[in-house]
């Protein structure tokens, strides 16, 4: 959200929040057992339990594009449906981004979309170059997806090239059919960006009063359709300052409508930057202390919560050989738990199929060119697509989903500070409280040469699995709990180990590269 732009080629921008590790040293492409001597450290819970981590805190974001398509979203797209289900029994799925600003509702054969704005056209124009029709077909199916899933949505609608009317006309269709799985609409996709010269959906005098003059125009016409209607935003980029305006300005504007802010953010890009490595996913980023709790702390002055709504490792549809490696597996499930423990409310991590991609990004995917194999991975999907494939071809988990999976296990409980006795390399712990009375915690070693003897105190047992590929660079043969996630098959760990405490102690090795969940049997 600080200091990103989607849409231009620097490499210090997109810079809002990013992974937080302890200090430099994950190495490409090292093998995973290229090791040093273990190092030891001790662990120590924290006894405050502090922020909650929602039940439905994970999420997908998803070009609203994709609804051009109505049997994506379907309830008969069963491998998708079951990675939904294998992911979270409670998650969100974000429909938006830059397609959303040239998708229009088409309720009959003779409706037309809105004029092409002249700037949607040429090389140097990072928006989509053609509108898409989203059909209430779509919806239907889509309210039918959410259903057998058990998740609820995000819905996103036209400001760059949309009217007022027929957003409205779009919300009410959208909230009857989806009902209470309707968490939030959203009006607009990184706004402030629309002065931009690679963006040209507004001019140059664009700023924040003449957003939200027009956001409010758009909201109060969908109010007068959907009563109940309920609102996140600004839905921003980069720029901080929208969302703090944004908590303090529209909330007293629409009493009651506004229940979140959201905003984006990616770790780096542009993929064919060579600054854009798995060294860079995984590197400390001090910004994410500083920054999170002032966002959070806007949003909460106005009873609002934060969630980040779009997301990933690399923008630009991400970069192989980093995006789909076993390294955005870790910078996942150390970054979402990093910001669970801030207290955000979710996290929504973009993807999709290249073609839908690509055609968000005005025809656009630099990722393709940057491999030997660049091609033959976007043919299954974008490079930093958690799921990845099509109907017809089949759906699997790419390594960032197991490491959104392996922060999903704190999902429901309540954080709790965890400390080591001495700074170690690249590593990170996270714990909660659960609902059931046990504690559960989150170990992760960005490493790539050392590894862990790490002492937990404790007079309680734990269950342990493991999140392990061949190396940071791995595409594949990653395992959580000893077991691969497929689609249309009942995830099952087949390796828990058992940790029996010896002398009020737990003793647990972790080898470089990899991440760990212990579940405790109680409180520890």
């Amino acid at each position: 959200m600080f200091d990103h732009v989607s849409n231009r080629p620097m490499i210090n921008r997109r810079r809002f929040i990013a992974v937080v590790g302890l200090a430099t040293g994950a190495l490409a492409g090292v093998p995973l057992y290229a090791q040093e001597s273990p190092t030891r450290f001790r662990l120590t819970l924290g006894n405050a339990a502090n922020n909650a981590v929602p039940v439905d805190y994970l999420g997908f974001s998803c070009e609203s594009s994709q609804l051009g398509d109505p049997t994506f979203f379907a309830a008969d797209n069963r491998e998708l449906v079951s990675l939904f289900k294998t992911l979270a029994p409670e998650g969100i799925l974000r429909l938006g981004g830059n397609s959303s600003e040239f998708c229009w509702w088409k309720t009959s054969a003779t409706g037309q979309p809105p004029e092409l704005p002249a700037s949607a056209q040429g090389a140097d124009n990072w928006m989509p170059h053609s509108f898409t029709a989203i059909e209430p077909v779509a919806v239907d199916r889509l309210a039918e997806f959410l259903k057998a899933t058990a998740w609820k949505a995000i819905y996103g609608l036209n400001l760059g090239t949309g009217s007022p009317e027929r957003d409205a006309e779009e919300a009410a269709y959208v909230a009857r059919k989806l009902g209470k799985r309707l968490l939030f609409l959203q009006i607009g996709n990184e706004p402030e960006f629309y002065r931009d010269a690679n963006n040209r959906l507004r001019s140059q005098d664009w700023n924040f009063d003449k957003y939200l003059a027009q956001w409010m125009t758009f909201a109060k016409a969908v109010i007068a359709r959907v009563p109940e209607a309920r609102f996140g935003g600004p839905d921003i980029g980069s720029n901080a300052q929208w969302i703090a305006r944004f908590a303090r300005e529209a909330p007293p504007m629409l009493p009651g409508r506004i229940v979140a802010c959201s905003g984006h953010y990616y770790v780096m890009g542009p993929p064919d930057n060579p600054g854009v490595t798995a060294q860079r996913l995984l590197a400390p980023d001090r910004n994410v202390d500083r920054e999170v709790p002032r966002i959070i702390s806007v949003a909460s002055e106005t009873h609002l919560v934060y969630r980040m709504t779009e997301g990933n490792s690399c923008y630009r549809g991400g970069k192989p050989g980093v995006s789909n490696a076993f390294c955005s597996a870790l910078w996942a499930a150390d970054y979402l738990l990093k910001l669970a423990s801030f207290g955000c409310a979710g996290v929504n991590l973009h993807g999709g199929g290249a073609g839908v991609i690509r055609g968000s990004l005005g025809g656009h995917l630099p990722g393709e060119n940057l491999s030997p194999d660049g091609a033959a991975i976007a043919a299954e999907g974008s490079f930093y697509t958690p799921i990845a494939g099509s109907r017809e071809k089949g759906f699997k988990a790419r390594p960032v989903f197991y490491g959104m999976k392996l922060a999903g296990t704190l999902a429901g409980g309540k954080m709790r500070p965890v400390s080591f006795d001495q700074a170690p390399v690249n590593a990170t712990a996270w714990a909660a409280d659960m609902p059931d009375g046990s504690t559960r915690l989150v170990l992760i070693n960005k490493d790539a040469r050392q590894k862990l003897q790490i002492s937990i105190p404790s007079a309680r047992d734990a269950k342990l699995w493991r999140l392990q590929a061949p190396g940071l660079t791995a595409t594949s043969a990653v395992t959580l709990a000893g077991a691969e996630i497929s689609s249309g098959k009942t995830w099952r760990p087949s390796e828990e180990a058992h940790l029996a405490g010896k002398n009020r102690e737990l003793q647990l090795e972790m080898e470089p590269a990899s991440g760990a969940a212990l579940f405790f049997k109680g409180r520890v």
